[in-house]
Protein backbone atom coordinates (compact mmCIF):
# COMPACT_ATOMS: atom_id res chain seq x y z
CA UNK A 1 0.00 0.00 0.00
CA UNK A 2 1.58 3.60 -1.12
CA UNK A 3 0.95 6.14 1.47
CA UNK A 4 0.14 9.67 -0.09
CA UNK A 5 1.05 12.61 2.60
CA UNK A 6 -1.89 15.16 1.68
CA UNK A 7 -1.30 17.26 4.82
CA UNK A 8 -4.53 15.30 6.29
CA UNK A 9 -6.61 15.52 3.49
CA UNK A 10 -8.40 12.13 3.32
CA UNK A 11 -10.33 12.45 0.28
CA UNK A 12 -9.82 13.53 -3.11
CA UNK A 13 -11.49 13.03 -6.94
CA UNK A 14 -10.47 13.70 -10.44
CA UNK A 15 -10.79 16.72 -11.76
CA UNK A 16 -13.04 17.20 -14.53
CA UNK A 17 -11.41 16.67 -17.70
CA UNK A 18 -8.55 15.68 -16.79
CA UNK A 19 -8.97 12.06 -17.72
CA UNK A 20 -7.56 9.93 -14.63
CA UNK A 21 -4.32 11.65 -14.53
CA UNK A 22 -5.13 14.43 -12.06
CA UNK A 23 -6.97 14.48 -8.62
CA UNK A 24 -7.72 17.11 -6.00
CA UNK A 25 -8.50 17.40 -2.65
CA UNK A 26 -9.71 19.78 -0.38
CA UNK A 27 -10.98 20.80 3.36
CA UNK A 28 -14.31 22.26 4.38
CA UNK A 29 -13.09 23.56 7.85
CA UNK A 30 -14.79 26.71 6.89
CA UNK A 31 -17.46 25.62 4.57
CA UNK A 32 -17.70 26.63 0.73
CA UNK A 33 -16.52 30.07 -0.93
CA UNK A 34 -19.90 32.37 0.13
CA UNK A 35 -19.45 30.72 4.19
CA UNK A 36 -15.95 31.79 4.39
CA UNK A 37 -16.85 35.25 2.57
CA UNK A 38 -19.62 35.67 5.45
CA UNK A 39 -17.45 35.11 8.32
CA UNK A 40 -15.04 37.91 6.75
CA UNK A 41 -18.17 40.10 6.52
CA UNK A 42 -19.13 39.69 10.34
CA UNK A 43 -15.32 40.25 11.47
CA UNK A 44 -13.67 36.94 11.90
CA UNK A 45 -10.86 34.92 11.00
CA UNK A 46 -10.74 33.11 7.29
CA UNK A 47 -8.48 30.45 7.94
CA UNK A 48 -7.66 29.50 4.76
CA UNK A 49 -8.52 26.23 2.85
CA UNK A 50 -6.02 23.18 2.55
CA UNK A 51 -5.98 22.53 -1.39
CA UNK A 52 -3.67 19.50 -3.09
CA UNK A 53 -3.63 18.10 -6.56
CA UNK A 54 -2.45 14.46 -6.62
CA UNK A 55 -0.80 13.36 -9.98
CA UNK A 56 -1.24 9.59 -11.23
CA UNK A 57 -0.03 7.18 -11.55
CA UNK A 58 3.23 8.73 -8.89
CA UNK A 59 1.68 10.07 -6.56
CA UNK A 60 3.52 12.98 -6.35
CA UNK A 61 1.94 15.65 -4.48
CA UNK A 62 1.38 19.55 -5.20
CA UNK A 63 -0.35 22.73 -3.75
CA UNK A 64 -0.44 25.29 -6.05
CA UNK A 65 -2.35 27.79 -3.73
CA UNK A 66 -1.01 27.53 -0.01
CA UNK A 67 -3.08 27.82 2.62
CA UNK A 68 -3.64 31.24 3.55
CA UNK A 69 -4.91 33.33 6.22
CA UNK A 70 -7.86 35.83 4.68
CA UNK A 71 -7.93 33.35 1.41
CA UNK A 72 -10.16 30.74 0.42
CA UNK A 73 -10.20 29.06 -3.00
CA UNK A 74 -12.42 26.75 -4.93
CA UNK A 75 -12.96 23.37 -6.56
CA UNK A 76 -10.17 23.19 -9.49
CA UNK A 77 -10.92 22.69 -13.51
CA UNK A 78 -9.09 21.48 -16.01
CA UNK A 79 -8.94 23.06 -19.76
CA UNK A 80 -6.19 23.17 -22.50
CA UNK A 81 -3.32 21.59 -20.42
CA UNK A 82 -3.48 23.99 -17.09
CA UNK A 83 -5.64 23.08 -14.15
CA UNK A 84 -7.47 26.27 -12.95
CA UNK A 85 -8.29 27.46 -9.32
CA UNK A 86 -10.36 30.05 -7.94
CA UNK A 87 -8.69 32.14 -4.77
CA UNK A 88 -10.28 34.77 -3.32
CA UNK A 89 -8.35 36.94 -1.30
CA UNK A 90 -10.94 38.64 1.09
CA UNK A 91 -8.39 41.09 2.98
CA UNK A 92 -6.88 42.91 -0.54
CA UNK A 93 -10.12 42.68 -1.77
CA UNK A 94 -8.91 40.46 -5.20
CA UNK A 95 -10.53 37.61 -7.01
CA UNK A 96 -8.00 35.42 -8.47
CA UNK A 97 -7.66 33.06 -11.39
CA UNK A 98 -4.67 30.60 -10.48
CA UNK A 99 -3.15 28.27 -13.23
CA UNK A 100 -0.96 25.09 -12.49
CA UNK A 101 0.52 23.88 -15.85
CA UNK A 102 0.24 20.41 -15.72
CA UNK A 103 3.69 19.34 -17.66
CA UNK A 104 5.98 21.94 -16.07
CA UNK A 105 4.39 21.93 -12.31
CA UNK A 106 4.51 25.52 -12.32
CA UNK A 107 1.60 28.37 -11.17
CA UNK A 108 0.70 31.72 -12.22
CA UNK A 109 -1.78 34.40 -11.98
CA UNK A 110 -3.84 34.02 -15.04
CA UNK A 111 -6.28 36.99 -14.42
CA UNK A 112 -7.42 39.17 -11.77
CA UNK A 113 -10.60 41.23 -11.16
CA UNK A 114 -11.76 42.96 -7.53
CA UNK A 115 -13.98 41.35 -5.76
CA UNK A 116 -15.94 44.01 -5.73
CA UNK A 117 -16.93 43.33 -9.25
CA UNK A 118 -19.56 40.74 -7.67
CA UNK A 119 -22.00 41.22 -5.26
CA UNK A 120 -21.03 38.11 -3.44
CA UNK A 121 -19.08 34.83 -4.05
CA UNK A 122 -22.48 33.12 -3.47
CA UNK A 123 -22.27 30.00 -5.97
CA UNK A 124 -18.52 32.05 -7.55
CA UNK A 125 -17.37 29.13 -9.45
CA UNK A 126 -15.57 28.03 -12.69
CA UNK A 127 -16.75 26.96 -15.71
CA UNK A 128 -15.44 25.59 -19.21
CA UNK A 129 -15.59 25.68 -21.96
CA UNK A 130 -14.07 28.55 -22.62
CA UNK A 131 -12.86 28.78 -18.96
CA UNK A 132 -15.53 31.18 -17.65
CA UNK A 133 -16.41 32.28 -14.10
CA UNK A 134 -19.77 32.20 -13.52
CA UNK A 135 -22.35 33.10 -10.79
CA UNK A 136 -25.60 31.99 -10.02
CA UNK A 137 -28.13 33.46 -7.54
CA UNK A 138 -31.01 30.75 -6.87
CA UNK A 139 -33.26 32.62 -4.64
CA UNK A 140 -33.79 35.77 -7.41
CA UNK A 141 -33.21 33.13 -10.43
CA UNK A 142 -30.42 35.39 -11.58
CA UNK A 143 -27.10 34.06 -13.63
CA UNK A 144 -23.85 36.08 -14.38
CA UNK A 145 -21.18 35.59 -16.20
CA UNK A 146 -18.13 37.78 -14.27
CA UNK A 147 -14.97 37.21 -16.75
CA UNK A 148 -14.06 36.68 -19.36
CA UNK A 149 -16.79 38.56 -20.74
CA UNK A 150 -19.98 40.33 -18.92
CA UNK A 151 -23.06 38.82 -19.31
CA UNK A 152 -26.07 38.48 -16.70
CA UNK A 153 -30.01 37.64 -17.38
CA UNK A 154 -32.58 36.44 -14.94
CA UNK A 155 -33.21 32.02 -14.66
CA UNK A 156 -36.06 29.91 -15.16
CA UNK A 157 -37.43 29.31 -11.42
CA UNK A 158 -36.19 25.62 -11.07
CA UNK A 159 -32.79 26.17 -14.12
CA UNK A 160 -29.28 25.34 -12.72
CA UNK A 161 -26.45 26.27 -14.75
CA UNK A 162 -23.68 23.60 -15.27
CA UNK A 163 -21.51 23.71 -17.96
CA UNK A 164 -20.04 26.33 -20.78
CA UNK A 165 -19.77 24.94 -24.58
CA UNK A 166 -18.46 27.55 -26.76
CA UNK A 167 -21.56 30.07 -27.11
CA UNK A 168 -23.75 27.90 -25.55
CA UNK A 169 -24.98 27.58 -21.90
CA UNK A 170 -26.50 24.75 -20.35
CA UNK A 171 -28.57 24.51 -17.25
CA UNK A 172 -30.97 22.02 -15.66
CA UNK A 173 -34.40 22.29 -15.62
CA UNK A 174 -36.44 20.34 -12.74
CA UNK A 175 -39.96 19.48 -13.15
CA UNK A 176 -42.47 17.92 -10.64
CA UNK A 177 -46.01 17.24 -10.07
CA UNK A 178 -48.48 15.81 -8.49
CA UNK A 179 -48.76 13.53 -4.59
CA UNK A 180 -48.55 10.83 -2.93
CA UNK A 181 -48.32 7.54 -5.11
CA UNK A 182 -48.78 9.93 -8.13
CA UNK A 183 -45.85 11.98 -7.30
CA UNK A 184 -42.91 12.90 -10.52
CA UNK A 185 -39.83 14.39 -10.55
CA UNK A 186 -37.69 14.64 -13.47
CA UNK A 187 -35.11 16.77 -15.65
CA UNK A 188 -34.03 18.27 -19.16
CA UNK A 189 -31.76 19.95 -20.47
CA UNK A 190 -31.83 23.72 -21.49
CA UNK A 191 -29.29 25.59 -23.99
CA UNK A 192 -29.42 29.16 -23.83
CA UNK A 193 -27.67 31.75 -26.04
CA UNK A 194 -25.45 34.58 -24.36
CA UNK A 195 -28.38 36.86 -24.14
CA UNK A 196 -30.34 34.28 -22.39
CA UNK A 197 -32.74 33.31 -24.96
CA UNK A 198 -33.22 29.54 -24.68
CA UNK A 199 -32.27 27.92 -28.24
CA UNK A 200 -33.14 24.02 -27.44
CA UNK A 201 -34.79 21.90 -24.40
CA UNK A 202 -34.26 18.44 -24.71
CA UNK A 203 -34.53 15.13 -21.85
CA UNK A 204 -31.93 13.82 -20.11
CA UNK A 205 -28.15 15.48 -19.14
CA UNK A 206 -24.93 16.51 -20.90
CA UNK A 207 -21.43 15.47 -19.86
CA UNK A 208 -18.13 17.20 -20.66
CA UNK A 209 -16.03 13.97 -21.53
CA UNK A 210 -12.08 14.42 -21.16
CA UNK A 211 -10.89 15.17 -25.29
CA UNK A 212 -13.79 17.96 -25.05
CA UNK A 213 -16.76 16.35 -26.64
CA UNK A 214 -19.97 16.12 -25.25
CA UNK A 215 -21.82 13.27 -24.63
CA UNK A 216 -26.07 13.31 -24.40
CA UNK A 217 -27.05 10.74 -21.79
CA UNK A 218 -30.59 9.75 -22.13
Amino acid sequence: MRVIDTDGISYIEQISGAGNEWYFGIDYEQGDLYEAEEIFKKGHPVKGRKLCLVHYPDGEVYTPVPKKEGCYSEKPVFFEGGIYILNVDFVKGLIQIVRFDCKEHKTEIHAELPLASVKDCYNLSLQTAPLTLTRQCVGINEFEIVWPEKVSFKMDDHDSFFLRAGEKLFFNRWYEEGEGADYKYWEDTVVKDLEGNEIETFPGDVMLMPKGELWHLL
